[in-house]
């Protein structure tokens, strides 16, 4: 067979297959593409995903940043409370001051449960620590509390 008469033959038959509608949807035109509408949903639909995809990353970038800063000030006032457990006198007061870190912080020491110790030979005290850092506009606390037994004076 003749190379140009096998590609006239595929071309009439490709040419009669979409005439009689045998390569194309039910309802649809013969012309091949999307419609401007069908365009327009398409990339509005895409447009809503990709904003949705942002705001999940920044939020969480955000919430890692904020437990950064928690995790900080733990680390902070355990160190501050270790120094005040392990320190020689343990009264009943109260001062504040700031760390090496640029944390402010304020204690108060307190007898806790003087009415269940009464009979004990011992003092049962409470030591709270409260630590505050600013993080842009807002300023965060945290607050540490511990009790601790000292002999009772004789």
């Amino acid at each position: 067979m003749n190379p140009d008469r096998v590609s006239r033959i595929i071309k009439k038959f490709f040419s009669g297959c979409s005439q009689m509608g045998v390569f194309q949807q039910p309802g649809r035109k013969a012309e091949a593409g999307f419609t401007l509408l069908e365009v327009l949903v398409s990339l509005s639909l895409l447009g809503i995903a990709v904003t949705v995809i942002f705001q999940l990353y920044s939020a969480n970038l955000r919430s890692i940043a904020g437990s950064e800063d928690y995790v900080a000030a733990t680390l902070e006032a355990q160190s501050q409370m270790r120094e005040i457990v392990t320190g020689e006198e343990i009264a009943e007061k109260s001062w504040s001051g700031f760390t090496a870190n640029g944390y402010r912080y304020e204690v108060s020491i307190a007898e806790a449960l003087s009415e269940r110790a009464e009979n004990l030979s011992i003092i049962l005290v409470e030591i709270e620590l409260r630590l505050f850092w600013t993080r842009g506009k807002k300023e965060k606390t945290l607050v540490v509390k511990t009790l601790k037994m000292i002999p009772r004076p004789v």
